[in-house]
């Protein structure tokens, strides 16, 4: 067995400083009342936890924030260390910003249809690009990749249930209650999230416990995702054909997804996701990303089963991501129609959600 390797002392106290000082440059994300005003009538109110206005745009930013600590403290990045990601998505643009801000090396390795958009974040921060033809090799590939070049692999779907203090620490489930604290329903009814690596859930999920708080977790996976079938069968070893929401849903079981955590599961099609995403950006002013959709619909449908059984409180959500990423793709009407279909339909239902008077 190999000698562990030493580490520079200096290097490594200067870059945990480096990452803790990020994090108290940045005030924290805003909560958002959304003006659903029937729905208040009826005595349910909605939350939006903006994770946008990180400095990398999404809520992944903390996630990159989590497992760059845990390495450091870990002993597993040192001064020189490349680190590679498997990721073509926001977790690679939040690793390559925090890579930066410790001079660090920084692959992302992703299939070779990544948008153009994404590539040019990940090179704005430094990033390099290492391209897999198929989107099921980025894991092997990542692996094999830093053991070739004596990097270390992030592992962002092993290690992100683990890679946070689920107790408190300025997690998000705790800086979501202390935020809600002064609403009319402080302790919510439901939270609602989506799922890519499960790390979110499960911190959120442990610290609702663990606080022992009357909140339930739901998490909204979009159709296509395995997470839904895994949760209610517990069988690993379960495989599908993936998602088309960027950011959430998985084809394959990951480590980081913890289901005993979690209440509920509400399955999304992609055309609800879209649909909702899009009647959401109106009602804000300002464009939200597709997960963000996904989630909205799985609070629209709650909302309504609270309303049946004549229930109030507050369902409390993420703003993940912001919608200006995603102009090209999800909010261009062409791509759209060619990758996930005519929305139309869902357009009318999800208007007929929002006006609960019309469908309670």
């Amino acid at each position: 067995m190999a000698p562990a390797r030493t580490f520079n002392h200096y290097w490594l106290n200067t870059a945990i400083a480096l990452v803790e000082a990020d994090f108290q440059r940045s005030a924290d994300t805003h909560l958002i009342a959304l003006p659903l005003p029937e729905f208040a009538g009826l005595g349910i109110d909605f939350y939006l936890k903006d994770e946008s206005t990180h400095p990398t745009g999404s809520l992944k930013h903390r996630l990159a924030r989590s497992l760059f600590l845990y390495a450091l403290c870990n002993g597993l990045i040192h001064e020189s260390t490349t680190v590679v990601e498997a990721s073509s998505g926001s977790t690679a643009v939040s690793e390559a910003y925090f890579a930066r801000l410790l001079d660090l090396p920084f692959i992302a390795v992703m299939p070779r249809n990544t948008s153009a958009e994404k590539v040019a974040q990940i090179e704005f921060y430094g990033g390099r690009c290492h391209w897999v033809d198929d989107a099921v090799q980025v894991h092997d590939e990542a692996s094999q990749l830093a053991a070739r070049i004596g990097g270390h692999y992030m592992d962002q779907f092993t290690y992100a249930e683990r890679a946070t203090d689920w107790r408190g620490n300025n997690n998000i489930a705790q800086s979501m209650f202390s935020q809600m604290a002064h609403e009319r329903y402080p302790i919510p009814r439901w939270i609602v999230v989506g799922a890519g690596t499960g790390g979110t859930s499960a911190t959120i999920g442990r610290f609702v416990r663990y606080q022992r708080h009357a909140s339930q977790l739901c998490v909204a996976d979009p159709v296509g995702s395995v997470f839904s079938e895994y949760h209610r069968t517990g069988d690993a070893s379960l495989t599908s054909a993936g998602s088309c929401i960027e950011g959430i849903g998985r084809p394959r079981v990951e480590a980081s997804f913890i289901r005993t955590v979690i209440d509920r599961m509400i399955k999304v099609p992609d055309v609800d996701s879209l649909a909702a995403m899009q009647a959401l950006s109106r009602l804000l002013g300002r464009k939200v990303g597709p997960s963000t959709g996904t989630n909205f619909v799985g609070r629209l449908r709650l909302a309504h089963e609270m309303m049946a059984r004549g229930e109030r409180g507050s369902i409390l959500s993420l703003l993940c991501d912001s919608g200006e990423r995603y102009l090209p793709t999800y909010y261009d009407a062409q791509w759209v129609r060619n990758k996930v279909g005519d929305c139309d339909a869902a357009h009318h239902q999800t208007g007929q959600l929002m006006r609960p008077a019309l469908t309670g």
